[in-house]
């Protein structure tokens, strides 16, 4: 294993006062004696596999997007700009450890070795999920603002009941903490001391509202006030993303409480596919956080240690050019359902106003094909 030994700038990182950074926008590497010990091995090999991981969640994204825009996709939700944030925390997890996403976390999906297929399939409309939830111990993407960390709270409860050293941890953005869900899901993980790490991706929009609309302060101060240990960090600082949710999972393992993590970022696409952000956004924003971006200064910081730029670039372009080849194959040959599928598992049981529904809609589709054969 190639090994370095990596000099720190003593200097005071940019954004230091707000929050915990390791890498800073430039690549320069500054000391951070809150994290840096959680990241120790961290070498120019285990950055070269972050900074392909990230080219792979951003190529994925951006197939996402222009599948939509094809008409191959009913909807996508954006991820650029968020990558540091999904795939740090996503390679601190253990394979025991329990997630609970929103709807935008599709690397940490990628981290949870979930084909990217398997979770296009749902915003296709092809399936009502993507996946087994329990054969990857990661919950499907969940559409309703909030209802996740409820989720997460009461299994993480259950995981303290049954002895077991796993964790929980549930994804949401800086709008969901304006729902009632994610402040009933912290004072129960807290009441309770259940092994959950809450973590919010403040990607500086709720849709159109900025951030500074729903909180005068710091989203993870109000965590604090429900008893959680916090961490506020620079999300689009990979190393840091991943110290801080080693710490924080270290810390819910130990039986000490919930945590919360706050992931600096920013959402520099559309909310979904179906939002313009350019009616609410100034692009000077856009400029200011494209010289934050997450993979140029892995880039940048692996060009100080003498890595080979070039040939991790080629590298990545090869993984991701495999990642977008096997999307359109997947999209191209993947079955639409059968009309029965609309109505199976919607219960457990049989029930009559289910199968009611499902004789109307069947009644309304045979009238089209009466429509077409008495006009010929």
């Amino acid at each position: 294993m190639l090994t370095v030994s990596i000099t720190f700038d003593s200097s005071t990182p940019e954004g230091a006062e707000d929050y915990l950074q390791i890498l800073a926008p430039d690549g320069t590497r500054h000391p951070c004696p809150e994290l840096d010990h959680w990241v120790e091995e961290i070498d120019i090999p285990a950055l070269e596999n972050l900074y392909i991981d990230m080219a792979c969640i951003r190529r994925l994204d951006t197939e996402g997007t222009a599948l939509q825009r094809q008409g191959e996709l009913g909807l996508w939700a954006p991820l650029l700009g968020q990558e540091a944030a999904q795939i740090g925390s996503g390679r601190a997890l253990e394979h025991d450890d329990f997630i609970f996403p929103s709807y935008r976390e599709h690397g940490v999906a990628y981290c949870r070795g979930i084909d990217p297929h398997d979770l296009l399939r749902m915003w296709r409309g092809a399936a009502p999920s993507g996946w087994n939830p329990y054969e990857v111990n990661m919950a499907n993407q969940q559409i309703v603002i909030g209802a996740q960390t409820l989720h997460a709270a009461g299994y993480a409860m259950g995981l303290k009941f049954d002895g077991s050293a796993a964790a929980a941890i549930t994804y949401f953005g800086d709008g969901a903490t304006s729902q009632g869900d994610v402040s009933e899901a912290m004072v129960f993980a807290a009441s309770y001391q259940a092994p959950v790490v809450f973590f919010c991706q403040n990607n500086h929009w709720a849709i159109s509202e900025p951030v500074t609309r729903q909180t005068a302060g710091y989203i993870a101060d109000r965590a604090k006030g429900f008893g959680l240990a916090t961490w506020r960090v620079d999300g689009n600082d990979v190393v840091a993303v991943l110290a801080a949710t080693r710490a924080a999972l270290a810390h819910v393992r130990t039986g000490s409480g919930p945590a919360f993590i706050e992931a600096v970022t920013y959402r520099m696409g559309a909310h979904t596919t179906a939002d313009d952000p350019t009616r609410y956004r100034d692009a000077l924003e856009l400029e200011e956080w494209a010289a934050k971006d997450p993979l140029d200064r892995v880039a940048a910081h692996l060009d100080t240690l003498g890595a080979d730029l070039a040939a991790l670039r080629e590298r990545a372009k090869q993984a991701t050019d495999d990642m977008a080849a096997g999307l359109r194959e997947a999209i191209t040959t993947m079955p639409d359902p059968e009309v029965d599928d609309l109505f199976a598992h919607v219960y457990s049981h049989p029930h009559p106003w289910l199968e009611e529904q499902r004789e109307n809609y069947a009644n309304y589709l045979a009238g089209f094909a009466e429509n077409v054969q008495a006009s010929k």
